[in-house]
């Protein structure tokens, strides 16, 4: 085919067309769980630095020494306990970064694309992917943590750490960034509940409900563990305590036997949600379960607390509680399902990106409101 005028200055619009109004990126947030060893006390300092600021008394001096010394308990719980787990978190959560922008694309085209970025490693620290957005001409950005449940620690720390990287990448005064949208949690979505319970059911239909009775399969629904006092902040409990009331309706009237069951960090002088995941099973055989299915709901992406932390608590089941079966379910990972309802989440947000005209940010402004104010 011969390259006219015409079809050149079409091709020239399209370009200019995609190159403005149509772009967005996409910021797909996660936690990030680090692969070697060395990088665990760096990992434990800055994930240290980030969390415990938000709730404890701790000073901050004791963070460089603390992190070692939780990267020594993690070399031996990771270790020699689990011959040198790798969390698959990171893969995973490369498959759902793929998968929704894939989704996206199909509707949007080639403008809208999904980036990663973990809170606490590198090469996908916040400001290094922000930086590359920047880089690709990107001025519109979706920031979008992957979280069920929104909170301080999770997608607060997302927004602290973008809004340093902003800070950094700030080109003396102009503002590169035209347009944010923000989505927090799911926890309340329909489609994510019924999902939820329906992967429960399947469960059960498939491996359960030929040996048991429906009353006594024991139903443990695991969320985030979150501390009572976070200094104000959203600490998760709501939210947490939504998401559970609404897969335990869907499930209760088949299966009474439902917990929730919290998977806390325990740690000294914090008061932790309970029942934690091992009460909450004690609590359901007490009542007659004879097998209990751990079903994470307040986790979309599998990560070292789901897979070793549930692994231990089975582990101590067992040995108290020989006559009862256990089964660890996974979590919604990178499900076709749950894949297509995240990124429908994400179209509201992006068309009204879209459709926004570009307004420049005047940092004049805010020096004009700060001197304004100390008057």
């Amino acid at each position: 085919m011969v390259a006219t005028p015409q079809i050149k200055d079409q091709l020239q619009h399209t370009h200019e067309h995609l190159s403005g109004q149509d772009r967005v990126a996409v910021l797909l947030m996660g936690y990030g769980e680090v692969e070697s060893y060395e990088d665990f006390a760096n990992y434990n300092e800055q994930a240290l630095n980030l969390l415990t600021a938000k709730f404890a008394p701790v000073p901050t001096w004791i963070y460089p020494p603390l992190a070692k010394l939780l990267a020594l308990f993690d070399r031996h719980e990771w270790g020699h306990t689990h011959h040198d787990f790798i969390s698959p978190h990171n893969a995973i959560f490369e498959q759902q970064r793929a998968g929704i922008e894939h989704e996206l694309q199909h509707k949007w085209g080639g403008g809208v694309q999904v980036f990663k970025a973990f809170n606490f490693c590198a090469p996908f620290l916040p400001n290094q992917v922000l930086a590359e957005i920047k880089n690709q001409g990107f001025d519109k950005i979706l920031i979008y943590p992957l979280l069920v449940v929104d909170s301080i620690f999770t997608s607060g720390i997302a927004i602290e750490q973008v809004n340093n990287a902003f800070a950094e990448l700030a080109d003396g005064d102009e503002s590169w960034v035209k347009g944010i949208r923000y989505i927090p949690s799911f926890y309340n979505e329909p489609e994510y509940i019924k999902l939820m319970a329906r992967l429960v059911e399947e469960k059960i239909n498939a491996d359960v409900a030929a040996a048991y009775l429906p009353s006594q399969i024991g139903i443990v629904l695991m969320n985030h563990g979150c501390p009572h006092k976070a200094k104000g902040f959203t600490s998760g409990i709501v939210e947490s305590q939504t998401l559970y009331d609404l897969v335990r309706e869907e499930l209760i009237n088949r299966y009474p036997l439902i917990s929730v069951g919290w998977l806390n960090h325990d740690t000294p002088l914090i008061e932790w949600t309970q029942p934690d995941a091992t009460q909450a099973a004690k609590n359901l055989i007490q009542l007659g379960a004879k097998i209990i299915l751990f079903m994470p709901i307040g986790f979309a992406t599998e990560n070292h607390e789901t897979l070793l932390d549930v692994h231990h608590i089975i582990h101590a089941l067992e040995k108290q509680y020989s006559g009862v079966d256990y089964v660890q379910m996974p979590c919604v990972n990178d499900n076709p399902q749950f894949l297509s309802m995240a990124a429908e989440w994400a179209n509201a947000h992006i068309a009204e990106l879209m459709q926004e005209q570009a307004k420049a940010i005047n940092p004049q402004l805010a020096e004009h409101h700060h001197h304004h104010h100390h008057h």
